[in-house]
């Protein structure tokens, strides 16, 4: 719980950068690369956990690496996590990091359940719909699960709606079995 309330306060600083080089989009991808490298390259995750290593040495090797490929105040905010020893929360300051431009650009994102693979203009249709609905732009994740027979199961934040084949066919029997 911490870590993510330091990596959100991190995340918010970030965004603040951002905006002012007018490139939240540009700055999310930097971040979320930096951490990707992290996560596949355990050579790199060794070198920046390793206590045996000087912060003022990880935050020289950063900096010579990244100089070229990417902008000065997104490097020294990198640097500056090294030197207060969070680098390790680069992931999770990345995914706040995105969290926060989506808000900021209002859009939201659903996990949709389908019980049949889609083709695009059926993504495109759920993606219009629901942005119609909440009111925003809504990015759909789709999964496909034939256990719910039909329809959709869509679930923004904490907000779920179950429009499926299987819940229809449940609330019928109940019903069916409180009349018999």
């Amino acid at each position: 719980m911490r870590d993510t309330t330091i990596a959100r306060n991190y995340a918010e600083t970030l965004l603040v950068l951002a905006t002012r080089a007018k490139d939240l989009r540009g700055w999310g991808k930097m971040l979320t690369d930096v951490a990707t490298a992290m996560r596949e390259q355990p050579a790199l995750r060794l070198f920046l956990e390793s206590p045996r290593v000087s912060t003022a040495k990880k935050s020289e090797v950063i900096g010579k690496a990244f100089t070229d490929r990417m902008p000065r105040l997104m490097l020294r905010f990198i640097q500056q996590l090294i030197l207060n020893r969070r680098q390790m929360l680069i992931p999770a300051i990345a995914e706040e990091y995105l969290n926060l431009v989506d808000e900021a650009e209002g859009r939201i994102h659903a996990r949709v359940t389908v019980a049949k693979e889609t083709d695009d203009a059926d993504r495109d249709a759920i993606a219009a719909h629901l942005s119609r609905m909440f009111g925003k732009e809504v990015v759909p994740h789709l999964t496909v699960d034939p256990s719910i027979m039909g329809g959709v199961v869509i679930h923004v934040g904490d907000t779920v709606l179950d429009g499926s084949v299987r819940k229809r066919l449940a609330s019928l029997r109940r019903r069916m079995l409180r009349g018999a």
